[in-house]
């Protein structure tokens, strides 16, 4: 039997996908918060200047982000092209706000376009974004897992084998990009797929380079972990040996959130995630909620605050060209 033209559209399965996975993940969250309304109720969510705080740390995040990706474009560009710091910050600021749209698409196709305009080939700046986001995943993924599995302990069975399975695949990963013969072959199949040809020896990083721009991308997500410090320390005393647990679960709460590809933003998946790890590492499922919701309320604010910047960079661009 021959299946209808509609029900092999992929457009629709990646939607019914993001509709399921955000449904389940909403209603397991919404339980949670219903059986511990009382507690949750409980908790202190008066204005806190940490808000702010927060709301800073988050936003600057994505330009230093966008720094090293134009770093490593200048790193495997040709002479004569060159991103400066502004157009890295602004491009990379354009593709973070585009990250609702599920997958990465828009934020691909953003960074792609102006590739275009400004004489990088499309090739260079799809290995650069791949780069970008290897190196975010293993930056993120394998401390994070290894703080957590210390700090949760042996009786969070269930942490502990989510963070080994990730902390493997990152560690996998990890070994894939700095094995150059095996890292082309692995991007070559993608390329082949995507622009219908091998990717040029030229576009690949040398396995010193790789290594120092993971390192440098742990940067951003040590800013991210102490703007979660100061949402959790604005609505309960927080201890310095608090610090390791709440940093490496938000970490690698948003890690596995860009995983969840076929979700915005990975709404919902980053917050059951994160109060899945802050629960094994002790603290209250109302605390872990409340952590949770006010992470995702502040984070989204501060994207109206990149989405600021981006403005404001873009008008100077405008201007100066």
């Amino acid at each position: 039997m021959r299946v209808p033209q509609w029900l092999r559209s992929k457009k629709l399965w990646r939607r019914v996908a993001t509709v399921v996975i955000v449904g389940v993940v909403g209603v397991l969250f919404t339980l949670a918060l219903v059986e511990n309304w009382a507690q949750v109720r409980e908790q202190d969510l008066s204005f806190s200047w940490l808000w702010i705080v927060a709301i800073v740390l988050f936003a600057a995040a994505v330009p230093l982000s966008g720094v090293l990706w134009a770093a490593i474009v200048n790193r495997l560009s040709e002479p004569g092209l060159h991103v400066s710091v502004r157009d890295g910050v602004m491009v990379h600021s354009a593709s973070w706000l585009l990250k609702y749209i599920p997958g990465q698409v828009g934020s691909l196709v953003n960074k792609v376009m102006w590739g275009a305009k400004q004489g990088f080939s499309r090739a260079l700046i799809v290995i650069t974004f791949i780069y970008e986001n290897v190196f975010l995943q293993v930056a993120s993924i394998v401390p994070s897992a290894i703080i957590l599995l210390v700090v949760a302990g042996p009786d969070a069975f269930a942490l502990d084998g989510l963070t080994i399975v990730l902390a493997i695949a990152a560690a996998g990963l990890l070994v894939v990009v700095l094995t150059p013969p095996l890292f082309r072959r692995v991007l070559d199949v993608v390329s082949r797929r995507a622009i219908k040809r091998d990717l040029p020896p030229a576009y690949f990083l040398p396995v010193t380079a790789s290594a120092g721009f993971i390192l440098a991308f742990t940067l951003p997500r040590v800013v991210n972990a102490f703007g979660f410090v100061a949402v959790v320390a604005s609505f309960r005393p927080i201890e310095p040996s608090d610090w390791a647990l709440l940093s490496a679960a938000y970490v690698l709460a948003g890690a596995i959130g860009i995983l969840a590809v076929f979700v915005p933003s990975g709404l919902g998946v980053r917050e059951g995630v994160l109060a899945v790890c802050l629960v094994a590492g002790g603290f209250t499922i109302a605390e872990s909620i409340v952590a949770a919701i006010l992470a995702r309320l502040l984070s989204t604010a501060a994207d109206a605050v990149v989405a600021m910047l981006y403005g404001s960079l873009r008008a100077l661009s405008k201007k100066d060209s």
